[in-house]
């Protein structure tokens, strides 16, 4: 795991849109999503939408279309991994 990528997680306790997500981690939003994809397929991050209540399994090829509508958290593996680093 990345730094940036446990700087994210560390904000995913609760479902966080990706508009504050990238403006609680500095991120720009190219690069949050880069991240955001590697851990959704390492399953560390569960995906939401269009509103926080819809889950939605990582797709490939939806992901970059709804990426920056989309809401996040942490799936418990993810916290597992964030608390034992």
């Amino acid at each position: 795991m990345t730094d940036a990528e446990f700087d994210i997680l560390d904000e995913l306790y609760f479902v966080t849109p990706f508009a504050e997500l990238s403006r609680k981690t500095g991120l720009a939003p190219a690069e949050l999503e880069r991240h955001l994809r590697s851990l959704l397929e390492q399953d560390l991050v569960r995906s939401f939408w269009p509103d926080p209540d819809t889950e939605l399994a990582f797709e490939e090829s939806s992901f970059g279309a709804i990426v920056r509508d989309s809401f996040f958290l942490a799936s418990k593996e993810g916290l597992l991994q964030h608390n034992t680093r």
